[in-house]
């Protein structure tokens, strides 16, 4: 009887300790929605991206009915005295008076005096092409959408990199031809491009949406979803002509989008879905911020989510740091509203991972 009980007891006390997730909280500035869903006209919205500018912070994502709908267009808003403008639609996917496309996966990047918004056009991930519009006063106005060239798309989710010979590298990757990931270049701004062949065949390795990371020495390393269970990673010490075959690095994938930044120190931000990585697909209800010295070995930093609802949604997260040193996050919240979180490096407490799980208290 002594030896049940005492059983129970220990069963009890593991699920107590696995119902209460390590947190992070101290690191936690401030959490905000960037729009209330009655200041827009659209229902739906996912795949956020920021940017910070010398008027403060911009955000984009699109919106519409749902994901695929021909009226999705591209949203912007900015931080203005302290809060989010009203969003505005400043990119859609009309073709002509008959015929309209879906948008997709804007990415904001400052050039200083020019603002970039990168986004997709067409029906579809296999059949998009890239878009691009600019601002030369921080958002308030556009210029018409110029068509990327074709086979490219600019990048791909997360934001490009400026190199230090002066080149723009895109992080991006098609699905046409399996999941396949490539890098993208420009040195002039966007009037002419290179780009680099695939570095995965797409099928016994399938990947896609990579996020770049800086190391010392030049080296470069990109963190990629994958339809693998793990978040792959690959390495290039040629300013990203040329990677390493992409590998899985020790963090269940959920095959969803992540977002990752080097920061000011060197140590490196990765946000995503850490799920149970015996999951195929895996689901977005719960969202995460992991921190490494070397880009291989993580350590779990703050729980953004963890809705006990497996049908939550908390995806596609962008990342940046800001001039103040701050971590400023984006993410999609529940595919109603786009959430901006701020977060503060010199308070993450680490706590180490084991086999694969998030610590708990």
């Amino acid at each position: 009887m002594k030896t049940t009980i005492a059983i129970l007891l220990m069963i009890s006390a593991m699920n107590l300790f696995a119902n209460n997730p390590f947190k992070g909280e101290r690191a936690l500035v401030k959490s905000e929605f960037v729009y209330k869903a009655e200041d827009v006209p659209f229902p739906s919205c996912h795949a956020s991206t920021i940017a910070e500018t010398s008027d403060g912070l911009v955000a984009a994502w699109f919106g519409g009915q749902y994901e695929k709908h021909p009226e999705v267009g591209i949203w912007f808003s900015r931080f203005v005295n302290g809060k989010w403008t009203t969003p505005v639609e400043v990119a859609d996917g009309v073709q002509h008076s008959g015929l309209r496309h879906p948008t997709w996966n804007p990415v904001l990047f400052d050039y200083g005096d020019e603002l970039f918004l990168f986004y997709k056009d067409g029906p579809n991930p296999r059949d998009w092409w890239g878009q691009l519009i600019i601002s030369p006063d921080n958002g308030k106005t556009w210029s018409r959408r110029l068509r990327l060239p074709e086979e490219i798309f600019g990048p791909i989710k997360n934001k490009p990199e400026m190199l230090p010979n002066g080149e723009l590298i895109c992080p991006t990757s098609t699905e046409h031809d399996g999941w396949q990931v490539h890098m993208e270049f420009t040195s002039d701004r966007g009037k002419t491009w290179e780009r680099t062949e695939p570095i995965n065949d797409g099928t016994e390795i399938a990947a896609i949406q990579p996020s770049i990371l800086k190391h010392p020495g030049g080296k470069l390393q990109i963190l990629c979803r994958s339809k693998n269970k793990r978040i792959m990673s690959a390495w290039s010490t040629d300013n990203g002509r040329t990677w390493s075959k992409l590998e899985t690095i020790d963090l269940p994938n959920p095959n969803s989008g992540t977002d990752a930044v080097t920061l000011k120190d060197g140590s490196h931000v990765l946000v995503y879905n850490h799920i149970d990585p015996d999951e195929v697909w895996g689901n977005r209800n719960i969202l995460n911020v992991a921190v490494s010295s070397d880009g291989l070995n993580w350590q779990a930093a703050v729980l953004l989510e963890n809705d006990p609802d497996p049908d939550g949604e908390y995806s596609y997260p962008a990342v940046i740091q800001t001039e103040d040193g701050m971590v400023h996050v984006t993410y999609t919240w529940n595919r109603k509203l786009i959430k901006h979180v701020v977060l503060d490096p010199s308070k993450f407490e680490l706590k180490p991972m084991q086999n694969v799980k998030w610590p708990a208290m």
